[in-house]
């Protein structure tokens, strides 16, 4: 696969490719697809010859969408409907016949203001990125948290009131970051200091898998002197940050009621409901948010070629972003309907990514 200038890599081909289509085929499948993209309604025979100068009778453009129709490439959702893109359609044509676009000076702008401020935590400046996707975008912004892997100086467990505790973690190279986790019942204002008293001593100059890995070596070994909730604070709070398999990696997502502004009737309504459920449990997301991590540029998918997707009828368009050493350590993208602004949304993803790559520690 090659990647064009945005950093676009094409998903592989499915059925046959564009080279497969006459030119006319070609010409009319573009007009279904633009057509779709512009008002998310079928599309007929003499619409299509109204527009785009193609010269064909709408008996001649009839023809050549039965053909396209029985290709897989478009589909008539009600028998007396004009056609739509199929999810495969869709995927012909973004891999073969768009034409991606330039984001302008003023989105550029945009992005680099919002997020190369200096100083902030790294979950904050995240935040910021889905949120700055979703209002760009008019759908709704994903990121996916990097791993913190970084040498830990110093942590610390705050009390926060009913049941909570704020975990405070201070890297060696000065970053800060905190989180709430909960405590157990029944567990003494002293042990919060113990807990961190016993972090301390163990935990500086390790990452927080290295610390995971000493801390459960020395419950399992009887060296450490805690009693039980103690000790499940400790692992909780260290859980938190583990960041190292798909159900500890914290998803943000900004933006998701505006989903709703894309629907137009009770299915497509009843479509997105289901796609809220599926973010909030989250894992399937994240299962495919970490396979784009494995490789560069950006990453769709569509539809019914996954299972998240499949029932909702939505698209995700996902870029991986980079630390100051290039390493890939998160992901972020967008989600929206399959009729999404994909030639204007794919270099706003790509080039969010950059800028996070550019920021990041």
């Amino acid at each position: 696969m090659t990647k064009d200038a945005s950093g676009f890599t094409p998903a592989p081909a499915m059925r046959g490719s564009v080279a497969d289509l006459s030119e006319r085929a070609r010409e009319v499948f573009r007009l279904v697809v633009d057509s779709y993209l512009e008002t998310g309604e079928p599309v007929g025979s003499r619409t299509i010859s109204q527009r785009g100068g193609l010269h064909l009778s709408p008996a001649s453009i009839r023809n050549v969408m039965a053909d396209l129709e029985g290709l897989g490439l478009i589909a008539a959702p009600h028998a007396s409907a004009g056609r739509l893109p199929t999810h495969l359609g869709l995927r012909l044509f973004v891999d073969g016949m768009l034409e991606i676009g330039n984001l302008s000076d003023d989105e550029r702008r945009a992005i680099e203001g919002r997020l190369a401020a200096r100083g902030e935590k790294i979950e904050d400046l995240l935040t910021q990125a889905s949120a700055l996707l979703a209002g760009l975008s008019h759908c709704a912004g994903l990121v996916v948290t990097p791993k913190l892997d970084r040498a830990l100086k110093h942590v610390e467990f705050v009390s926060t009131g009913a049941n909570k505790a704020l975990v405070i973690m201070v890297s060696e190279d000065g970053a800060v970051e905190n989180r709430l986790v909960d405590i157990p019942a029944g567990l003494p204002p002293s042990a919060l200091t113990e807990a961190s008293n016993y972090l301390n001593a163990r935990v500086q100059g390790r990452t927080i898998e290295d610390a995971q890995s000493v801390i459960r070596e020395d419950v399992a070994s009887r060296r450490a002197e805690l009693d039980e909730l103690t000790a499940k604070l400790i692992a909780d709070g260290l859980a938190t940050w583990s960041g190292g398999t798909a159900d500890t990696r914290a998803l943000i997502v900004r933006g998701a009621s505006q989903l709703l502004s894309s629907i137009n009737a009770s299915e497509d309504l009843e479509r997105i409901r289901t796609l809220f459920d599926d973010i909030e449990r989250r894992e399937e997301l994240v299962q495919i948010l970490d396979r784009v991590r494995e490789g560069e540029g950006v990453r769709i998918f569509i539809g019914a070629e996954n299972q998240l997707m499949s029932l909702s009828g939505s698209s995700v368009i996902l870029s991986p972003y980079t630390n100051a050493r290039s390493q890939i350590v998160g992901v972020v993208g967008v989600i929206g309907p399959t009729r999404l602004n994909y030639a204007r949304i794919i270099p706003m993803v790509d080039y969010t990514a950059k800028v996070i790559g550019r920021v990041l520690p």
